[in-house]
């Protein structure tokens, strides 16, 4: 069947649409893609100009980064390199939480968004940002998308985690109504039931998606129920994975039920970081909004880039945030380092490899049925910053306790509480559940902090 709407929503309804909004989308995307195809060292001197940029207005309107220049007797101008970046100290999730007003500029552009993330750390943050910092970062999402050959109008198909729903009528009617104009389908991939799995292939058929948006896990699982009971009966579907690594036997499935993967990686504080293209040779960055380094610190408390190959910490500096920046930020995740060699698809952009931290395990309901391991991290995601850190723990009686280290008291309000418990309720339906108040989660002994553990057997 012709599809007329799909060329119409792409060439005027979405370009007008974002221009009603003040938003310069489509015009930056043509601009990034344009880009994408510099050299290396040109777009590395674009980054340096807008670090230095960066660190001018920052250190004129935060209290907080010009407290950090002059404790080094550094100027913005002492920043001619991307290695100069490496003078400044990194930016830990304790540290964001504990700055956020000291790294608020007290001049314009000020924060239009503020929201809230879990992260895959347990440990909220809450991160502002200012107009320009958004419309690159939608730019941004746009642009990786098509390299999956995701094009704006096209149907697509978001298998993804679903936090709750607005307390208002009228923004859960907004955004039905923009999801419906936009061509895009939500399908909660959380349940992991045959039942569930069932119901999200048939959507899939009545809907006829022309790209699939989801969870790298639970991309993994639908793919494997479709293979397993031989229901694939479209032709290839391109499928845009994140949130969790994408492992090298859920790619084989993913690409045997459905069509081409693509892994990418972000994370809410600054949004898409990197993206697979064609060549499905590593994740190009997004240079033009971000720089990303991979650092590995040292017993001694020094910190280095790691070489090609190395795995080590992900660090972000977005260029485009004036209004609270967050320079050499620790996303909680690890990847490998990739060496500055072109791409086979001709983009100029750096890659960095696969990411190795993003991993959670599978809980269990009260039927036994899977249940994705981030359903707590979506939650937190939405409920601001209620808790400073938290830890979902399965029993092995399949009992689950929450601990949560409050954000001030020793509890949470009781409505936050309520709206956890239905949660759990709803993802976690026969499976006994508590909230307990703990001072503090440790860090395991290789000084990371596991968000969800499931109890095992011991093994004689």
């Amino acid at each position: 069947m012709l599809d007329l709407y799909g060329p119409l929503l792409a060439k005027a309804l979405f370009p007008a649409f974002e221009a009603a909004r003040g938003r310069p989308t489509v015009p930056l995307l043509r601009h990034l893609q344009k880009t994408e195809r510099r050299s290396l060292e040109s777009l590395r001197d674009l980054q340096v100009g807008l670090l230095r940029r960066l660190l001018r207005h920052a250190y004129l309107h935060t209290s907080y980064y010009r407290e950090v220049l002059d404790e080094r007797e550094l100027h913005f101008h002492d920043f001619a390199t991307l290695a100069d970046l490496q003078k400044l100290p990194l930016l830990d999730r304790d540290t964001v939480r504990l700055t956020l007003d000291a790294r608020t500029a007290s001049a314009p552009p000020l924060p239009v968004i503020t929201k809230s993330t879990s992260g895959t750390t347990g440990q909220p943050v809450v991160v502002r940002y200012n107009a320009e910092s958004r419309h690159f970062r939608d730019a941004m999402r746009w642009r990786a998308y098509g390299w999956a050959g995701y094009r704006i109008g096209m149907r697509a198909m978001h298998y993804w985690g679903m936090g709750p729903a607005s307390d208002s009528w009228l923004k859960r009617q907004k955004i039905a109504l923009d999801r419906k104009l936009k061509r895009d389908l939500y399908v909660d991939c959380t349940p992991r039931s045959d039942e569930a799995l069932t119901a999200a292939v048939n959507q899939l058929v009545k809907f006829d998606p022309q790209v699939i948006v989801a969870y790298s896990a639970g991309a993994a699982a639908l793919a494997k129920f479709v293979n397993d009971r031989g229901l694939r009966r479209w032709d290839d579907i391109p499928v845009l994975v994140g949130a969790e690594r994408l492992w090298p036997h859920d790619r084989e499935q993913i690409e045997a039920a459905f069509g081409p993967a693509f892994e990418t990686y972000g994370c809410r504080e600054v949004m898409l970081v990197a993206s697979e293209c064609e060549a499905h040779d590593g994740m190009h960055t997004s240079m033009e909004n971000m720089i990303v380094e991979i650092v590995i610190r040292e017993l001694d408390g020094s910190v280095r880039l790691a070489q090609p190959g190395e795995s080590g910490e992900i660090a972000i500096t977005d260029l485009h945030n004036l209004a609270c920046p967050m320079i050499r930020y620790i996303t909680g995740d690890v990847a490998v380092a990739l060496a500055d060699v072109p791409c086979s698809c001709g983009r100029g952009l750096t890659r960095i490899g696969p990411i190795e931290g993003r991993i959670t395990e599978t809980l269990r309901d009260g039927q036994g049925n899977a249940v994705s391991g981030l359903v707590f991290n979506i939650l937190f995601g939405v409920l601001d910053h209620v808790a400073r850190k938290f830890q979902v723990i399965q029993r092995l009686d399949g009992s689950i306790v929450m601990k949560v280290v409050p954000n001030g008291g020793d509890r949470m309000p009781d409505a936050t509480v309520a709206k956890i418990h239905g949660f759990s309720a709803k993802y976690l339906p026969d499976t006994p559940f508590a909230i307990e108040y703990v001072d503090d989660i440790p860090l395991t002994a290789a000084g990371k902090r596991k968000v969800v553990i499931v109890e095992k057997p011991a093994t004689a």
